[in-house]
């Protein structure tokens, strides 16, 4: 495709972070890049987990029944084989290439367990926060396959996938109102550029997982989060890979909340918190608020 899309002045690097080794689930091994500390920085984002490994140890175990409320999961598998079901009477297969969305919304008890017992699993997970307006909707899930990620390829042979939001006129699988979260996987083959507009308000990162690049002169080697400074004026991100390099980009519009966290329940303030735990013990997850 023609690559018509030009930034006028782009963003640079605010910062470089390596990400925490960390165990989820009955044991997966889990490199942790957006924690707790970073959420009001990159909000509407709540947190991001990158695993990959060809150890069956190391994710053999999953990710048995957990609860979730008040937020959204986004699960990205690069390769393998995971099995989703919940609370709600859902379940599919997350294969590689595929996407899973699901609003947990009043709340959802969900296990995400691997269907394959040797060979690479890698992927994603990330956090959307939902809108105080949001938080008890009713949960919602979908996948989506490889074949139905809206992907196109620069003339400098970029090859993109467009998971969310909207990038160079096409359409992602997914899009959200008022976070408006933009989510891209990018392949940029050795010597080649890829610009990204976005709206200067809106938090933005990106995380290489193959190669390295370089934004604004300033290097982001393999697992390491670049963090996008909000440089006033800006216009989008401009990505370069010298010596090629494969990258997620991810940005939203911030909502500008309170947020508080338990675990896996992200609320608004404590009190709701501690109501999410006791509806949770009380068996109440999957029902609809009160209109």
């Amino acid at each position: 495709m023609s690559d018509t899309t030009t930034v006028k002045q782009a963003r640079a690097v605010e910062r470089v972070i390596a990400g925490q080794a960390v165990m989820d689930g009955a044991g997966v091994k889990i490199n942790r890049v957006l924690t707790q500390p970073l959420q009001r920085r990159l909000d509407p984002f709540l947190m991001l987990d990158n695993f990959a490994s060809d150890k069956p140890n190391d994710y053999i175990a999953g990710f048995p029944e957990h609860p979730h409320r008040g937020f959204e999961t986004v699960s990205y598998m690069i390769t393998g084989r995971m099995r989703h079901k919940d609370s709600a009477g859902n379940e599919g297969l997350l294969t590689s290439g595929g996407v899973q969305w699901m609003t947990a919304g009043s709340g959802v008890i969900h296990s995400e367990m691997p269907e394959q017992e040797e060979g690479v699993m890698e992927g994603f997970q990330l956090w959307l926060n939902l809108p105080a307006r949001d938080k008890m909707r009713t949960p919602w899930y979908r996948d989506f396959t490889s074949d139905e990620i809206p992907r196109y390829t620069t003339d400098a042979g970029v090859a993109v996938q467009v998971i969310a939001g909207t990038s160079h006129g096409v359409t992602g699988a997914v899009q959200r109102e008022l976070t408006e979260p933009l989510y891209l996987d990018i392949d940029l083959p050795a010597g080649s550029s890829f610009e990204q507009p976005l709206p200067p308000g809106h938090n933005a990162f990106l995380y290489t997982f193959r190669g390295e690049v370089q934004v604004d002169g300033k290097a982001v080697p393999a697992l390491r989060m670049a963090i996008f400074a909000n440089t006033p004026g800006s216009d989008g991100v401009r990505i370069e890979a010298p010596e090629g390099g494969r990258v997620i980009l991810v940005a939203g519009q911030p909502l500008n909340e309170p947020i508080a966290q338990y675990g896996p329940f992200v609320m608004n303030t404590q009190a709701e918190v501690f109501q999410a735990v006791q509806d949770f013990r009380e068996g109440k997850f999957g029902e609809t608020a009160p209109q």
